[in-house]
């Protein structure tokens, strides 16, 4: 993360040369922010680190001068698969939630929370998902390894996101939104639970928001799939062809895990342009990866494609991870942009660090993103404003080789240069220089 000498107007020399158009008279979705997601596994391996290299870490990411300046974060409502093991907050049968209780939390989550909220002068914005509910609220007894949730148990359990709401909130934690669940499509070996679309829909629509409107928590966005791209559509349809139900919404949570399928949500906007999407969860699986520099650049990737398709946000998994990608309790490990090595009280920066920050540092809630295309598949590129006029473009070289562009800024041209596998953010605040 280099700060590179300032560019000044000038014609490309080339006609061929690739353009890089930025138009900010033309703006489009408002940004609620960037950053990562806070897990059990991340917080366990947070405080086997020494108090420098601990500080260190919620630096990088919180910190709006030196580090990342993470905006929008994701945490996990009871246990996930980055949970050290299974735990609910309330008891087997208590379906008047009299048992309820967030104790497991303060053990390390909500620590490692309210630590990074010391950052900045605003905190982050924080939404919260559930993996599964408590195992006996479901048909298979279990929190693992899918089943659904029992008709009889669903208005217990839009009690519980209550509850948990209003328990973060008393330890000073505002939550600003809540996903239905996390990947409802899928049977996992780890915490999960199935929902069709229709289910989704009904438990929204007859259970989750009444619950939340009636405690006064109707500010909370309610976001519906959290799962991936390929069948947004679907998924979105059922529930926002229901008045009843989509009044309750604002807006799709979504994953990268399946096929790409950015046009989806180019898609998802025309027929809902009311209706907000953000990506809430995406990282390398199958081990930690360490050193691997296209991690950066799947990261990158689709942070470009996904703004430039109407996300509002965009927020990586664990903020951290051990040197095996984990801990997991169910061994599913992945990678992290920083990763710990606890026996030497070392972290290893990953290059997706950096290619997040490129975004993090520079595009702040409340930008709008502009009108920014690319003349060449080889340059990849967004662009946004800020609300006092300034202008950030973001482009990024995937091919092998140094790659010459223009930026065209409403018809003033400057040339750059990208160098081979990297990315560039040019903050352009008059016509005078970028």
């Amino acid at each position: 993360m280099t700060e590179k000498p300032v560019l000044t107007p000038g014609n490309k020399t080339d006609a061929d040369q690739p353009v890089v158009f930025v138009a900010p008279d033309k703006a489009f979705q408002t940004i609620e922010g960037i950053g990562g997601a806070f897990t059990e596994a991340a917080a366990a391996t947070l405080y086997k680190l020494g108090e420098a290299s601990q500080k260190k870490v919620l630096e990088a990411y919180f910190d709006p001068v030196g580090g990342n300046g993470y905006s929008l974060c994701r945490t996990h409502i009871q246990s996930c698969d980055f949970a050290l093991g299974n735990y609910a907050y309330v008891e087997p049968g208590d379906m008047e939630l009299k048992t309820f209780s967030i104790d497991h939390d303060r053990q390390a989550l909500l620590p490692m929370i309210k630590a990074a909220r010391h950052y900045g002068n605003e905190p982050f914005k924080l939404f919260a998902s559930p993996w599964s509910p408590p195992g006996w609220m479901k048909t298979t007894g279990i929190m693992n390894k899918g089943g659904k949730l029992k008709p009889g148990c669903r208005d217990a359990w839009a009690q519980c996101y209550v509850k948990y709401i209003q328990a973060y909130e008393q330890e000073g934690v505002p939550i600003w939104g809540i996903t239905v669940q996390n990947e409802p499509a899928a049977i996992q070996t780890w915490d999960s639970c199935e929902y069709t679309a229709e289910e989704e829909r009904d438990f929204v629509r007859d259970h989750l928001g009444p619950a939340l409107a009636k405690a006064g928590l109707g500010h909370v966005k309610i976001m519906i799939w959290d799962h991936n791209r390929d069948i947004l559509l679907q998924r979105a349809y059922p529930v926002y062809a229901d008045p009843a139900a989509s009044k309750y919404v604002w807006g799709t949570a979504f994953h990268w895990y399946g096929a790409d399928k950015f046009e989806n949500l180019n898609l998802h906007h025309d027929a809902w342009p009311d209706k907000a999407l953000l990506f809430s969860e995406g990282c390398q699986e199958a081990g930690p990866h360490i050193g691997d520099w296209k991690l950066g650049e799947r990261y990158a990737r689709s942070m470009i494609n996904d703004f430039n398709r109407w996300s509002t946000g965009w927020t990586d998994w664990n903020l951290l991870l051990d040197k095996t990608g984990g801990p997991n309790h169910v061994g599913n490990y992945c990678s992290a942009p920083i990763i710990a090595d606890t026996e030497k009280n070392e972290l290893l920066f990953q290059n997706s660090y950096y290619y997040i920050g490129h975004f993090s540092r520079f595009v702040r809630p409340g930008d709008k993103r502009i009108l920014c295309a690319t003349s060449s598949d080889d340059i990849e590129a967004t662009a946004f404003i800020n609300p006092d006029g300034k202008t950030t473009a973001i482009a990024m070289n995937r091919t092998d080789t140094i790659r010459l562009f223009c930026i065209n800024l409403a018809g003033i041209e400057t040339t750059a240069t990208l160098p081979a596998n990297s990315i560039g953010t040019y903050l352009i605040e008059t016509a005078q220089g970028i």
